[in-house]
């Protein structure tokens, strides 16, 4: 009851990034029929192509063995040796061109509904696979149910199909009786291969349908609920408190790479103790003068203090700081708008006949 309830709650699509954790941790849609059919249609085409090409090749050895049985030396384990060998090595011609093409469309029928990846952790032991209660609730769960109907289908309608071909070859069957012993192999064939080829027509409407519904069924078990989306969410954007102080840091040594920068300034326009703009102007570096660091209160203090420090013109002026902070940014030349009074402040202070003055281009 439990787990019907949660998965009652789950009423949110899956996410793009648990998608992708599922597909990284081995959970994959996988149709089993379209398996199956692999194998029917690998049957169908090893019954075409390369069951009587084989036969052709291993009946003279068979033939030779049964002919002339006396002539076959087993006087020796090296006798027998020789004998396993060429049985081996004609069995092996046989055989693995057959094993080739199961391989072959097994791994097709894989690789073509998802794409290969390694995940030791599927291949790890899980013991809730040989609990009872857990395996109480995959026989009558949704998916039970659906593999109950599945192999209902296929009982059906294969012994539909097979019936119906065993009755349209009777009349064949009973002239067989009457006709060379050495037509039989080809009759058995050409049954056989109708009989598979009806099958796997048959089956492909429940390939299909079984494709759709492991993709469905995966999606419906990939749900999530809000709680879960929020927490998504929250763990790809970052905990606020933790993005709160990681700005703060940046802040903080955003300031300081701006205080420090002020002991470059030409001059330092300032508001008593409110707003402070550090601006530095040489000829031969900016068309205008380059706005190094601006603060209000407690900063504008501080950039006070380097120019102190520093021996940097510090010019009161109320209404061009305050402007000034409100139309210019650090790091970038002053609006043309405020070229007129700065270059006056500059000319006078150039125009002084003091050591300060000496430090002012």
């Amino acid at each position: 009851m439990a787990e019907a309830s949660d998965q009652e709650s789950k009423t949110e699509q899956p996410t793009e990034k648990k998608i992708r954790d599922a597909l990284e941790q081995g959970k994959i849609p996988v149709s089993r029929e379209a398996s199956i059919f692999a194998s029917m249609a690998a049957l169908m085409v090893i019954q075409s192509f390369l069951i009587g090409q084989g036969v052709q090749q291993l009946v003279p050895t068979l033939k030779g063995f049964l002919d002339d049985p006396d002539g076959i030396r087993l006087s020796t384990a090296a006798d027998a040796q020789n004998l396993l060998s060429v049985v081996g090595l004609q069995a092996m011609r046989f055989m693995l061109p057959l094993v080739i093409v199961l391989i072959a469309f097994g791994l097709a029928a894989s690789l073509l509904q998802n794409a290969p990846r390694l995940v030791l952790d599927r291949i790890q032991p899980n013991f809730s696979r040989i609990s009872p209660a857990q395996g109480w609730s995959r026989i009558f769960g949704a998916q039970g149910l659906v593999e109950f109907a599945k192999a209902v289908f296929k009982l059906v309608s294969v012994s539909l199909v097979v019936g119906f071909m065993l009755r349209a070859s009777e009349a064949r069957a009973f002239e067989a009786m009457y006709t060379d012993p050495a037509a039989l192999p080809e009759m058995i064939l050409t049954i056989a291969m109708r009989i598979v080829s009806a099958i796997c027509i048959t089956t492909i409407l429940l390939v299909a349908l079984d494709l759709a519904w492991s993709r469905f069924h995966w999606r419906r078990e990939l749900r999530m609920t809000r709680q879960e989306l929020k927490d998504e969410h929250k763990q790809a954007e970052g905990d606020p408190l933790v993005k709160a102080r990681l700005r703060s840091l940046a802040r903080d040594r955003s300031r300081r790479r701006m205080i420090a920068s002020a002991s470059k300034a030409s001059l330092v326009i300032a508001n008593p103790t409110h707003y402070a703009i550090a601006l530095r102007y040489r000829r031969d570096e900016n068309p205008a003068p380059l706005v190094l660091a601006k603060g209000t209160d407690a900063i504008a203090l501080k950039i006070r203090a380097v120019a102190e420090q520093n021996n940097i013109p510090v010019i009161e002026n109320k209404a061009l700081a305050r402007a000034l902070y409100e139309a210019v940014q650090v790091d970038q030349v002053i609006p043309s708008e405020f070229f007129r009074p700065v270059a006056e402040i500059i000319y006078f202070l150039q125009s002084r006949q003091s050591p300060r003055a000496e430090k002012v281009h």
